[in-house]
């Protein structure tokens, strides 16, 4: 069996030639050998690119001919360049001796001939004969193919003897190509595979630690210590279900004081209806208290609103005459200055006169003492319109205090009438009548888009019933708007929803009153959808329901220019609401 590392005879003796009798060199041959070097850089075959790691090692069928041995490396010539000397080198081994060397002396090595790269020229043919040779495969002596050396690399692709790298990530086993999908699929360490709780893919190694801390379907043990297994994403859902968890009784803002697992509250909640019955009417009758002490304390805020009212109308008559004053006061001082400017210009003249007078005789003496005790009367006159500007400064300042007290009456005064009328006005009877006054001024600033609708003070169905309220858009609500009066009801969170039944299902009635006398109300009624969330158990963060009514209730040419009734008198309208309280128990 022939290698490519075959020895040739006489290659000592041929290289003791003077290396003298080749070292001439030209500018010609300087610029060939770089045009040369330049058609030297194109790539080689793709079969031979190939090789080039292996070359060293082939086994040929045939000892190899030593002129297909290339000198430089030794082994079978791949891509051959022929020298002007006749011996033949591979193309990579070829270019890099010329770079390796210095322009002027590349040599052959075997017999130290000039190397001129203007006349190496492709050796075709001696290519075609070694890509012919046959060889035995690299795998041998496992795999028994032989091939031409041109297929050889071809043949290593699909060999199943090859020596691959597994690709799996951070694995460095190396296997033969019929071994390799075996350890890919089964037995490498680093393949991924499906969680198989979750399905993400994961490496192999990993997927232990995977499954007992990260996956989110895997079901554990509940953190609470009750008997549920609850997938791992889920265990904050399930605390809040869990019957291990401590919480406290439902009744507790009525002041039940039972705290512990959430399975036992229950059972605590189910067995002391009876306990929890008693907070509530506890906590209603302490309602009821409160509700007593506000009438008391709304009958002293209007005791002392009319007190109020009695202050401020005195304290108006006295400023009136204070406000007389002043103005007397202020045309005093006007006249005074004015006067006080006249004195000037008498004085003023009196002194031009006195000067004059002066160079006179002695009858102007008496003259002179006149006019000085003039002068006298002046000054003082002077003094009393300093001190009346001094009191009319101070006659403003408790003008002015006078003033802001009124107005922190007043203030009060409004605080205390409208809480008054929100207590008067709160019904316990399931009944609401609300009188609405502005009627054409509220409609007008409605149509303009400055007021979206009014609601009335609420009204419950008893002293722990239903809470509820009356909407109304003076303009049109929906279809209606612009032609219609709307009116609806609306459900409001309650102290006591949570001992009342839900939904709600009692009927509806509502009215515009006739305020002419004849009772030509027109009145519209609706019976709860059960199924509607409008009349569910509002919720405490919100401040009502949906409201839920008439869009269409009554026209605007009806309500204002009926033929029997009289609904809108004196620019004033009433709505009645009315609950029908059958087989509504009463707490």
């Amino acid at each position: 069996m022939a290698t490519a590392n075959t020895t040739q005879g006489g290659s000592q003796e041929e290289s003791s030639f003077p290396s003298e009798d080749y070292s001439v060199t030209s500018e010609e041959s300087r610029l060939g050998s770089e045009e040369s070097r330049r058609r030297l850089s194109g790539p080689m075959v793709s079969w031979e690119s190939e090789m080039a790691s292996i070359h060293h090692n082939l086994k040929f069928v045939l000892k190899l001919k030593e002129e297909f041995v290339c000198p430089i490396c030794r082994g079978v010539v791949l891509n051959p360049q022929q020298n002007s000397c006749g011996h033949i080198y591979c193309f990579h081994c070829l270019q890099g001796l010329l770079e390796s060397s210095s322009p002027s002396s590349p040599v052959c090595p075997v017999d130290r001939a000039v190397i001129t790269p203007a006349e190496v020229f492709q050796d075709n043919c001696c290519k075609r004969e070694i890509s012919s040779l046959e060889v035995y495969c690299t795998n041998a002596p496992a795999c028994t193919a032989v091939l031409t050396l041109n297929h050889l690399q071809e043949h290593l692709k699909s060999c199943q003897y090859e020596q691959l790298q597994c690709t799996n990530a951070s694995c460095i086993s190396i296997l033969q190509r019929r071994y390799l999908q075996e350890h890919l699929t089964n037995t490498c360490p680093y393949r991924r595979e499906p969680c198989p709780h979750c399905r993400k893919l994961l490496q192999l190694s990993l997927m232990q630690d995977h499954v007992q801390s990260l996956c989110p379907d895997v079901k554990v043990d509940c953190l609470e210590g009750c008997s549920q297994k609850v997938p791992r994403h889920k265990l904050i859902d399930h605390r809040e279900l869990c019957p291990e968890v401590h919480t406290h009784c439902s009744y507790k803002r009525f002041g039940c004081s039972v705290q512990d697992k959430r399975g036992n509250v229950k059972l605590h909640e189910d067995t002391a209806v009876n306990h929890h019955m008693l907070l509530v009417l506890r906590s209603n009758i302490h309602l009821e208290q409160q509700v007593e002490v506000l009438q008391e304390e709304a009958l002293l805020r209007q005791q002392e609103a009319q007190t109020n009212s009695l202050l401020v109308a005195g304290l108006q008559k006295q400023i009136r005459p204070l406000l007389q004053q002043s103005s007397n006061h202020e045309h005093m001082v006007s006249m005074a200055q004015r006067t006080l400017s006249r004195e000037e210009d008498t004085l003023s003249s009196l002194q031009l006169d006195l000067q004059q007078v002066s160079r006179g005789l002695h009858p102007g003496l008496e003259e002179l003492a006149q006019l000085r005790k003039s002068l006298d009367d002046v000054m003082q006159e002077v003094s009393a319109v300093e001190a009346l500007r001094e009191h009319l400064g101070t006659l403003e300042e408790n003008l002015k205090h006078q003033s802001g007290l009124l107005d922190l009456h007043a203030a009060q005064l409004s605080v205390n009438k409208q809480h008054l009328q929100e207590l008067e006005a709160t019904s316990y009877d399931g009944k609401l009548i609300w009188k609405i006054e502005d009627f054409k001024k509220r409609r007008e600033a409605e149509a303009k888009g400055h007021l979206q609708c009014l609601t009335s003070v609420p009204f419950y169905t008893g002293r722990c019933g239903y809470k509820m309220a009356i909407k109304v858009y003076m303009n049109g609500d929906g279809e209606g708007r612009g032609t219609h009066l709307s009116l609806y009801v609306v459900l409001m969170p309650g102290d006591f929803d949570a001992l009342l039944p839900w939904p709600f299902k009692q009927t509806v009635s509502l009215s515009v009153l006739d305020q002419s006398g004849a009772s030509y109300h027109r009145s519209l009624s609706f019976r709860p959808d059960p199924t509607a969330k409008c009349f569910e158990q509002p919720i405490p963060e919100s401040l009502s329901n949906v409201a839920v009514g008439f869009p269409c209730f009554i026209p605007h040419n009806m309500l204002e220019t009926p033929q029997n009734a009289v609904y809108v008198k004196d620019d004033t309208l009433f709505v009645k609401a009315k609950v029908d309280m059958a087989g509504l128990e009463q707490l």
